[in-house]
C-alpha cells in the first residue's frame, strides 16, 4: 500500500547558484519602469550636491531615489519598512541593481539624504522630469484639466492642541476687488471705502486650533467626516489621469484659496488648456472671473443656494439690470443701498411696505421689517458659468471627474498609501505627496510605453516586408 502522505525535504540550507536576471519576471512593473526611463539623469540633478574632493564615497544617488520610488509605488508606510521589504524581495533587489548577498543601505542613510541633501527643488525637478517624459511620448491631454483637493490625515494627536490667534491672510484678488468696489460705489454716488491699511486699526486676527505635535497641519472637519488634523493636497490632472501639479496646504484652508497657485502654474506650462472642471467648492465669483478672463471655460456643478427651507425660492427675487434693482415675489422694488467691503451690492426693501406684506414670514423675519438681497459685483461671471454648465461641452467635462481626478485620489489612497502620512512639517509632507504623484505618473508612463512597444512588435510580426522599419521604432 502506497501512502499518499509524503514528508517534504528541508531545503533551507541548500546552496544554489542563481541568476537574478533570469528569475525576474518579464512582465514585472519594475522591469517596465527600468526600461521606460534613463535613470542616469539623476546624476545631472544631484551632481552639485556632492563634493568631488572631500568625504567618503557615497551611495549611488540612483539607488536612493529608486528606494523611495519603491516605497511610493507599493504604498509602504515608512523608509524603514521599505528597506526590510527590499532586503527580502528579489524584484526590488533587481531594480536597485543588487544581487542576493549585497547589503541594502541603512534606512537612516536614505532618510538623511532626503531631509538634508535632496530638498524641495530636487523633488520638483524629478516630478517635472517624469511629466516631461510623458509629454514627449504624447500621453498628456491637457485641453481639459480637472482640479480638486483631498485631505491627508496628519501625524498629530487630536488631543494635543492649543488655541492660537493668527492674522487673517490677505486674498490674492483683494486689491483688484477693492478697486472694483470703489468704482461701483462711485458709479452709485457713494464715497470710496477707506483702505484698512491706511488707518491705525490693528490687523484682523482669527483664533484657530493648532496642533502641538505638528504646528503646520490644520484642523479639518467637514460634514460627516471625523474631526482630525490634516493636510490638503490641491491637485490638477489631465484627461488621461496624469497629475500635472499639486500644492499642499494645511487642512483648515479652504480649497478655493489655493486655486490660483496651481492654476497659474499649470496654465503657464500648458497654455493649450481650454476648460477647467472643478467641484462646487471652487464655485466663487473670483475663480469664475479669472478663468473667463484667461479666455478659458470653467465647468462647475450645480450649487444649491443657502436659503431658508420655508422661505421664498432664491430665483423668485429677480434682478433688473436696467434699473439696477431687485423685484421681490410680491412685485415690490428693492433699491440699491450700498456696496460692502466683501464686494456685494446690497438691495433693501422699504419697511413700511414689507410690514403689510402677506408673505412677510416667508421673506424676512427682521425686526425692522426690511428684506436684504445681495449680489456680487462679479455675479455676471457666475451666470456665464451657469451657461457653460448647461452646454454639452460643460456637461461632458464635468462628467469625467469621476474617471479622472477622483480616480487619482482613490488610487493614491488605496494603492499608494496616501490616506495618512508619517511625516511632519509642511515642507516634508509636500515633498512626500509630490513624490507619490511622481511615482503614479511613472507607473502609468511605464505601462503605456510597454504596451506601445508590444504593439509595434506584434505589428512587425504581421508585416515581414516592413519589419526593419517597424522594429526600429521600438
Amino acid at each position: 500500500m502506497i501512502s499518499m502522505l509524503e514528508k517534504s525535504y528541508d531545503l533551507r540550507n541548500t546552496v544554489e547558484i542563481l541568476n537574478i536576471e533570469e528569475r525576474m519576471p518579464r512582465n514585472h512593473l519594475l522591469r517596465k519602469i527600468d526600461a521606460a526611463l534613463d535613470f542616469t539623469y539623476i546624476y545631472d540633478l544631484v551632481g552639485n550636491r556632492y563634493s568631488a574632493e572631500q568625504g567618503r564615497p557615497s551611495i549611488d544617488p540612483i539607488v536612493l531615489f529608486k528606494i523611495v520610488l519603491i516605497q511610493h509605488l507599493y504604498g509602504i508606510p515608512s523608509v524603514r519598512q521599505t528597506i526590510r521589504e527590499i532586503d527580502m524581495n528579489m524584484a526590488y533587489r533587481w531594480f536597485l541593481g543588487y544581487n542576493f548577498s549585497e547589503k541594502i543601505p541603512h534606512f537612516a542613510t536614505v532618510s538623511c539624504a532626503f531631509c538634508q541633501r535632496y530638498d524641495s527643488d530636487i523633488v520638483e525637478k524629478v516630478f517635472e522630469w517624469i511629466l516631461y517624459e510623458a509629454e514627449k511620448s504624447g500621453y498628456l491631454d491637457p485641453k481639459v484639466v480637472f482640479v480638486d483637493a483631498t485631505h491627508i490625515k496628519a501625524s498629530a494627536n487630536l488631543k494635543k492642541h492649543c488655541k492660537k490667534a493668527v492674522p487673517v491672510a490677505a486674498r490674492i484678488y483683494d486689491e483688484q476687488l477693492r478697486e472694483e468696489i470703489n468704482a461701483d460705489r462711485q458709479a452709485h454716488g457713494k464715497k470710496p471705502l477707506r483702505d484698512k491699511d491706511d488707518g491705525d486699526d490693528a490687523p484682523a486676527t482669527k483664533t484657530i486650533t493648532t496642533s502641538i505635535t505638528d504646528p503646520d497641519c490644520g484642523l479639518f472637519h467637514k460634514g460627516e467626516h471625523q474631526k482630525c488634523f490634516a493636510y490638503g493636497a490641491n491637485t490638477v490632472c489631465d484627461k488621461n489621469n496624469f497629475v500635472l501639479d499639486v500644492e499642499v496646504k494645511p487642512g483648515n484652508i479652504h480649497d478655493s484659496a489655493m486655486f490660483d497657485v496651481v492654476y497659474d502654474r499649470v496654465t503657464q506650462r500648458f497654455p493649450e488648456v481650454e476648460m477647467v472642471a472643478m467641484d462646487a467648492g471652487y464655485k466663487t465669483p473670483w475663480i469664475a472671473k479669472k478663468v473667463f478672463d484667461d479666455s478659458r471655460l470653467p465647468s462647475f456643478p450645480y450649487k444649491r443656494p443657502m436659503t431658508a427651507d420655508l422661505g421664498h425660492k432664491w430665483y423668485e427675487y429677480v434682478y433688473d439690470a436696467y434699473y439696477d434693482c431687485v423685484i421681490c415675489p410680491q412685485y415690490k422694488v428693492l433699491g440699491y443701498s450700498t456696496t460692502n467691503r466683501d464686494g456685494y451690492r446690497e438691495y433693501k426693501s422699504r419697511p413700511y411696505i414689507c410690514q403689510q406684506c402677506p408673505t412677510r414670514e416667508k421673506c424676512t423675519r427682521s425686526k425692522d421689517f426690511q428684506k436684504l438681497v445681495t449680489r456680487h459685483v462679479w455675479q455676471d461671471y457666475i451666470e456665464r458659468a451657469e451657461d457653460v454648465r448647461h452646454s454639452p461641452k460643460g456637461k461632458a467635462a464635468y462628467g469625467l471627474r469621476s474617471q479622472t481626478i477622483e480616480r487619482v485620489f482613490a488610487d493614491a489612497k488605496e494603492k499608494h498609501g496616501m490616506r495618512y502620512t508619517h511625516h511632519r512639517g509642511l515642507s516634508r509632507v509636500a515633498n512626500w505627496v509630490r513624490f507619490k504623484f511622481a511615482a503614479m505618473n511613472l507607473k502609468k508612463l511605464a505601462t503605456w510605453r510597454c504596451r506601445e512597444s508590444c504593439y509595434f512588435v506584434f505589428l512587425a510580426s504581421f508585416c515581414p516586408l516592413n519589419r526593419k522599419r517597424v522594429c526600429s521604432q521600438v
